[in-house]
């Protein structure tokens, strides 16, 4: 019985490691990524549709 607690400890160990390595390399880079050329989309079609840079 004290066995089974161990390895159900470990494997929630494990898969919460495994959880935080996805987070912190995958998916929090990869959205930011995806934001900030999402944001560079909306300023291009802004610029296509208003006529360019503002003049400065």
């Amino acid at each position: 019985m004290l066995e089974r607690g161990l390895d159900r400890e470990t494997q929630s160990r494990k898969s919460e490691i495994l959880l935080f390595l996805f987070l912190t390399f995958i998916l929090i880079p990869g959205a930011t990524v995806g934001f900030i050329g999402a944001y560079g989309f909306v300023i291009w079609i802004y610029q296509m549709l208003v006529g360019g840079p503002p003049a400065g």
